[in-house]
């Protein structure tokens, strides 16, 4: 994105479209969001002067105690609001619930094909979520005297989940297909990829965790690797790593501590990282993992392991799996919620829990039993199938 134009900040919310917002350093995060605001439209200049410019907080809103998936969900949400009240000639400073209202309506999700359509109920629902937000922000530094989007209603969202999870078979299947992938390559890239996987299905965490995490982040405690990460709301976490995450994960480390000629305990940076480009020197390798490459990974491991629905595959898919199989063998819920971290245990329970026993225990099976007898006691009365 490079003006500040209707194309390059849509009413599409559209997170392919936004800027980096992950830098190495503190100063370099903030040298990168500074950029990105500078895009966004229907706000003043920037003042260097005013330290309580909307662009200056702004900047400081996207900072605070956000990990980079939510920075980037926000700064999506707040450019399509922008965007819109830019071709509105809407000053968003002066809007009212109406022109939210008359926004929400025009909310659209482009597919893979392109083609744009209306969003659903829970992408409007996070979007004014984001947008909101920033005005609450916006208030509590007295830049404006009203929140817009306080009192504009939210589309009702189901109680389970739409997003699709792995069966056990599915998942272990998955999971040899890219260790075993990784044995026959034997290169750092193939077991950082099968290091990302394990990860992902062995501890539930948000792709964001292990993004964002670096060497430094694993550790031992008790007798126990852990990884430390960020959770969702800024604060630190840990999850143990079992040996089945752990094994593909060391042995990316040694193949990288290798390459680098280094003992491995001397590894610092990102924990899972780029590898250097083959034939371009520029591209040294050494950067973070982007949440986007894993959900390339998942997708193309998926369809090489030939998983069904392979294409509908992302990281929540690993997150889902492990919170349904956890129950589905009995574990407590109280105990699987504090592994997803979830604040609320109806969360846990009601996309979790309750999808599953909506699937296993739904009266469709009684039901197809029920006509199966009809239909058997039919078939030896000779009514039924009909003849030919």
């Amino acid at each position: 994105m490079t003006e500040h134009s209707g194309d390059a900040l849509s009413t599409t919310r559209d997170q392919s479209r936004v800027p980096e917002l992950t830098a190495g350093t503190q100063a370099g995060l903030r040298e990168a969001i500074t950029a990105a605001v500078e895009l966004l439209p229907a706000l003043p200049p920037a003042d260097p002067l005013d330290r309580y410019g909307v662009r200056q907080i702004t900047v400081l809103w996207l900072e605070t105690d956000k990990t980079e998936h939510t920075r980037r969900a926000y700064y999506a949400d707040l450019a399509a609001w922008l965007s819109w009240c830019e071709r509105t000639g809407l000053d968003p400073l002066r809007a009212r619930r109406a022109d939210v209202d008359a926004w929400k309506n025009t909310l659209t999700v482009t597919g893979k094909d392109g083609v744009p359509r209306p969003a659903s109920a829970s992408t409007i629902t996070r979007t004014l979520a984001g947008v909101s937000s920033w005005y609450r922000y916006l208030q509590s530094n007295d830049v404006t005297e009203r929140n817009p989007v306080a009192a504009v209603s939210r589309p009702k969202r189901g109680r389970t989940s739409p997003l699709p999870a792995l069966d056990g078979a599915a998942a272990a299947r998955l999971l040899n297909h890219v260790e075993h992938r990784a044995t026959r390559n034997d290169t750092e890239a193939s077991w950082r990829d099968a290091a990302v996987v394990a990860l992902l299905f062995y501890t539930g965490v948000r792709v964001s965790a292990i993004t964002a995490a670096r060497i430094e982040d694993l550790d031992t405690d008790a007798g126990h690797t852990i990884l430390r990460y960020a959770a969702k709301g800024g604060h630190r976490d840990l999850v143990p790593l079992a040996p089945a995450a752990l094994h593909p994960l060391s042995r990316y480390l040694a193949r990288r501590a290798d390459r680098l000629g280094v003992d491995a305990d001397g590894l610092t940076g990102p924990l899972l990282a780029t590898t250097p480009h083959p034939y371009d020197p520029a591209k040294p390798g050494g950067k973070p993992l982007t949440q986007r490459h894993v959900w390339h990974l998942l997708r193309s491991q998926a369809r090489a392991a030939s998983i069904s629905g392979a294409e509908s595959i992302s990281p929540h898919t690993a997150r889902r799996t492990t919170g349904t199989l956890l129950l589905a063998n009995d574990v407590p819920v109280q105990k699987v919620q504090d592994l997803l971290g979830h604040a609320d245990i109806r969360t846990t329970r009601d996309h979790y829990d309750a999808h599953r026993h909506k699937l296993e225990t739904s009266p469709v099976h009684a039901l197809a039993q029920l006509l199966a007898d009809a239909r058997h006691r039919q078939g030896t009365d000779g009514e039924w199938p009909p003849p030919g």
